[in-house]
Formats: structure tokens, C-alpha cells, sequence
């Protein structure tokens, strides 16, 4: 079996693997919106339950700067180490979130990546994040006709957090040794796959969608969005991404036998699309209910 899953820490488990033995990395990164405290640290992440909130605000809606330095220290530790497993011309797939992939993107560059491109994967099943600030007018020092002029005043108004209908994947590529060909020829990695198509037979793009918007959207960009029964039952994950969509990506900077490697493997879409794709998938993810999970994925 090509599909190997492995339970342990992203970093050290990623340590394990032989330096320029890999042709893609492509992964959903801990963006840290569920642990979202002040004192931030990668190994308070470890003990961190999946479904854990902050104080009395879901998952993503506390907003840190500390955060973000947060997020890109470690990032750029975790880059570094992509940096070294990768064959030259091999490729870094990261999911990011809108208000955080500056910090990943930037990470990535400093560790020695070029960034290629980054693609808006886009969707409409999303809630806006912005809270109505009622509460808040209710705590102010003045008397009920006052706050009502107020509620009423602002009752389009609510903090800043819009609905968010994209998530951007950073692409990076580890520069290649000499031309192109030169480097396709020596690792098989580095090119594009122009005949993988998306939609209507239409060539690639840095957009794919899961919904069908309009005519235009649906022609060129669409992907299919992940049902019960592709994603299990039983799934608990919270960030299930389409199998359709990873497996476009796999196709598109891979080729059939490549070694990917996805060290944030959550509920194991990307082994289950290696394993659909003919590709080579090293798996490695920390909590036992997630790989329990992978494994039903694969065994069906």
C-alpha cells in the first residue's frame, strides 16, 4: 500500500523523512482561530481539544495581532523544514484563511520558496462573523430612549467580520536546479498539468468554485463540494475539504507515483485522493479520532 499514516507531531515526524525525497507537500494548516488566547504557544496547540472555544466566542471570531506573529513564527519554522524534504521544482500547497495568509505566504517566502501563484477557492456556505454591538449599547451610561436611538441608528452596523466566501491556497515551488526541462528530467517535478481540466473542459485556473454562481463561474471554474457520504458519516472534522478539489490540485503539480506528503492530515481527504489519483501519500496527524477516521475512509 502506497497510503501511509503516521500519528504523531507535524514537525518532528516531518523531521523523519529524507531530505529531498518529496514532490509536493500539500496540507490544511492549524491557522490557530481555535486557540486564539493571548499566550499562544505551537506546544499548548498539542493539548488544545478539537472542539475547544475561547471564553465565549466560537471558533475564528477573536481577533489578536499577536496571533498573526504567532501563526508566521511558526509557520516559518515549519516552512524551513518543508524547504529541505522537497526535490527542487517540488511544490508547497498551504490552505490559508483570508486575514492570515499574509503571514503564511510571507513565512513561506522567507524560507526559501518562490510563490507561484494563490488560488481562491471560492463558496457560498458561510455565516458573516460580524456581532451586532447591542450589548454594548445596553452597557453605556445613558437612558433608555438614548439607547434605543442608538439601536436604531446602527442597526445595520455590526463589528468588522464579513462573510467569508473564499479560502486562498498558497502555491510555492522550491526553485528549480537549472531549466525547467533540465529539473523535469532530473526529479519529475516542477511543470504544470495543462491537460487537467476544471468545469466545462476548461484549462486551469487560479479560481475553483463548489458552487454554481453563475454561467460564467460554473463553465470555468466549478468543483464539486463534499457530500455526508464522501466525507463519512461519522466525520467530526471541522474543515473537511472537497475530495474533488484536492484531487484537481493533485493532478494539476503532480504526477501519477509522485510522493506527497500532508503533514496536518485531519480526516484524510488527501490520502483517500492519493490513493484514488495513484499517488504516494504520507499522512501524519496527531489526534486518534481523526486517523480512525482516515482509516474508514480508505477501507470503503
Amino acid at each position: 500500500m502506497n497510503i501511509k499514516i503516521v500519528q504523531g507531531d507535524a514537525l518532528e515526524e516531518l523531521k523523519k523523512v529524507k531530505d529531498k525525497s518529496v514532490d509536493c507537500i500539500l496540507t490544511d494548516p492549524p491557522y490557530f482561530l481555535s486557540k486564539l488566547d493571548d499566550n499562544w504557544k505551537y506546544k499548548l496547540l498539542k493539548e488544545d481539544k478539537p472542539n475547544s472555544h475561547i471564553k465565549h466566542l466560537p471558533k475564528g471570531m477573536k481577533f489578536d495581532k499577536k496571533q498573526t506573529k504567532a501563526l508566521y513564527d511558526f509557520y516559518l519554522e515549519f516552512s524551513k523544514i518543508c524547504f529541505q524534504k522537497l526535490k527542487p521544482g517540488g511544490w508547497f500547497l498551504s490552505f490559508s484563511a483570508p486575514r492570515l495568509y499574509h503571514a503564511i505566504a510571507m513565512a513561506v517566502d522567507i524560507a526559501g520558496f518562490e510563490i507561484r501563484d494563490a488560488i481562491n477557492w471560492v463558496y457560498t456556505q458561510n455565516q458573516p462573523k460580524g456581532m451586532s454591538i447591542n450589548r454594548s449599547i445596553n452597557t453605556l451610561n445613558l437612558d433608555n430612549g438614548q439607547k434605543e436611538k442608538l439601536r436604531v441608528m446602527y442597526k445595520n452596523y455590526k463589528t468588522p467580520g464579513m462573510k467569508s466566501c473564499y479560502e486562498p491556497i498558497c502555491v510555492a515551488m522550491k526553485p528549480v536546479e537549472g531549466r525547467f526541462i533540465d529539473n523535469e528530467l532530473n526529479f519529475n517535478t516542477g511543470l504544470l498539468n495543462f491537460g487537467e481540466k476544471v468545469g466545462r473542459n476548461k484549462v486551469i485556473a487560479n479560481v475553483v468554485t463548489v458552487n454554481e454562481f453563475d454561467d460564467v463561474y460554473d463553465s470555468n471554474f466549478l468543483v464539486t463540494k463534499p457530500s455526508k457520504k464522501e466525507k463519512g458519516f461519522s466525520n467530526i472534522h471541522l474543515s473537511v475539504k472537497p475530495l474533488t478539489l484536492i484531487e484537481h490540485l493533485l493532478k494539476i503539480f503532480t504526477k501519477e507515483g509522485s510522493m506527497v506528503i500532508d503533514p496536518f492530515l485531519g480526516s484524510g481527504t488527501t490520502a483517500v485522493a492519493c490513493q484514488r489519483t495513484k499517488r504516494k501519500c504520507l499522512g501524519i496527524e496527531r489526534e486518534s479520532e481523526y486517523i480512525k477516521i482516515c482509516f474508514q475512509r480508505l477501507d470503503t
